[in-house]
């Protein structure tokens, strides 16, 4: 043997003693009963708390621990085929966001108890039984991507190769399959649900599921959505997102009555009418750039004001181009109030009430206090599940979250969506809209379905339900009601 092959032999000798010392990592599980009384009927189920490797394939090496997913799965007890009820895999978005505000404000079997814009609770909060929980229709799943929550990277494993737009799907994609396959729910109708950034996620994951692991779906429901990135993001040279906000900043100016007696009598009709003007003549008139007239600019900085509730002479000082933010901070400047940008029903107080943007959303402030709390109290009291780790509610970890193939255009996953469709003409997609969310608003997400293109034959896949209130629209009660409704009512029209 040559001294280079003896080099070779003792690096690869290393490499074996390297592995055999290296821990494994270690899934815990924690299985814990519970029932709830619906309607006058009960409900038991069995919630399992828990962390699933996922593994990769290496060449030589076998199968690599790369990462642990913390996940808390519901499923119904007493199924006479429990193989083939519906299951539905729940993630929220950020990218940074655990899956709580989903788990514990919508769809499972206890929510935060809160109060709303203008009544809130003081801590500390706690959770009672949601009677509008999703679990009477489908069993749920939970999932925390790598970062958030109690999901880390296994030691020796770089985190941020999991912070992008890619890794995310693989990842995610990967532990849908591993889950499905342990606990034997192919055969199940299969649907998932996202929020935000989560709707990013889910529609990506329609193709990602079918090209790599054949899995076909049943239904997506997306919960204020953003598929197409150029509708919201305000920049020197894209003006479809001031064209698409418009609708949402006179549903803001509408609930904190400041427009005309005439704008205040019917919301929707308003809407309606603003939604005219905006992709008629606010579009035109915006396409014109530097050639508009002084009577344009004139009948442009009027009509603007009138659905704002800003000033004419403010208008003009922007160009015609309000963006988000400007908006938050000028609509209340003179009561030294801003509006929040999940929901801009709620208010808060900044201390220099002259700046250009808040200090803090006050809508995310509202609801980050009682939803942590919550949480961590929940899963160690009842779910049994105990570790010393920060369960990462929404972390800043995760930036930058990488775009790489993306790099010089925006991301569109809506052609992704278009595409697992046009594949499996048997998927239908959900989506509920806040008529208050500056996050992701309505008006930009119809945009968005409205262009992708579908063939008329499957545009009747797509349903759409508006709620008064904002981007987590069940911290509102009557919009929390309905939506169980609704997504009830589309769970049953997506079955077999």
């Amino acid at each position: 043997m040559s001294d280079e092959e003896k080099k070779d032999n003792g690096k690869e000798k290393d490499k074996d003693k390297e592995k055999k010392d290296k821990p494994e990592p270690k899934e815990i599980t924690s299985v814990t009963q519970h029932s709830i009384t619906l309607a006058g009927k009960k409900l038991d189920y069995t919630v399992t708390a828990g962390t699933m490797i996922l593994r990769e394939e290496v060449d030589k090496e076998g199968e690599k621990p790369k990462a642990s997913f913390f996940y808390i799965a519901y499923t119904k007890k007493g199924e006479p085929n429990a193989a083939k009820r519906p299951i539905t895999f729940s993630f929220n978005g950020g990218p940074g966001s655990s899956s709580v505000w989903l788990h514990l404000g919508l769809l499972g079997p206890k929510r935060v108890e809160m109060g709303d814009a203008g009544s809130l609770l003081p801590p500390p909060t706690k959770l009672v039984v949601n009677k509008h929980t999703l679990l009477e229709e489908t069993d749920l799943v939970f999932i925390d991507p790598v970062s958030t929550g109690y999901s880390r990277a296994v030691e020796g494993e770089e985190s941020r190769q999991f912070h992008g737009f890619d890794k995310d799907l693989e990842t995610v994609g990967d532990f849908i399959r591993l889950y499905t396959t342990r606990n034997n729910r192919w055969l199940s109708p299969k649907f998932l649900i996202g929020e935000s950034y989560g709707t990013t996620r889910a529609a990506g994951l329609s193709g990602y599921l079918q090209k790599r692991h054949g899995m076909y779906l049943n239904g997506i429901m997306l919960v204020s959505a953003i598929l197409n990135f150029s509708t919201a993001r305000f920049m020197p040279g894209n003006d479809w997102p001031y064209i698409l906000f418009l609708p949402t900043y006179a549903a803001t100016a509408f609930y904190h009555k400041r427009l005309s007696a005439r704008l205040m009598k019917d919301l929707r009709k308003t809407l309606a009418e603003v939604e005219a003007f905006a992709v008629g003549e606010y579009a035109t008139l915006m396409m014109k750039g530097d050639d508009l007239t002084a009577k344009e600019q004139t009948l442009l900085a009027d009509k603007l004001a009138e659905y704002t509730g800003l000033t004419a002479d403010y208008i003009r000082s922007t160009n015609f181009r309000v963006d988000i933010f400007r908006f938050t901070k000028e609509l209340l400047r003179g009561e030294r109030k801003v509006v929040g940008r999940l929901d801009s029903r709620f208010l808060g107080v900044d201390r220099d009430a002259a700046g250009e943007m808040w200090e803090n959303d006050p809508s995310m402030m509202a609801i980050l206090g009682p939803y942590t709390a919550t949480l961590y109290d929940y899963v160690r009291r009842e779910l049994k599940f105990e570790v010393d780790l920060p369960y990462e509610i929404l972390t800043g970890k995760v930036w930058p979250w990488s775009y790489e193939k993306q790099q010089n255009e925006f991301l569109n996953v809506a052609e992704t969506l278009r595409e697992a469709i046009a594949i499996n003409p048997h998927l239908k997609v959900h989506v509920s809209n806040g008529y208050y969310d500056f996050a992701t608003p309505y008006f930009a997400t119809d945009y968005t379905f409205k262009h992708m293109q579908l063939e008329e034959h499957l545009r009747a896949n797509i349903s759409m339900d508006f709620y008064e209130a904002g981007h987590m629209m069940y911290v509102h009660m009557p919009s929390l009601a309905q939506q169980k409704k609704d997504l009830a009512r589309f769970i049953k029209s997506a079955l077999p």
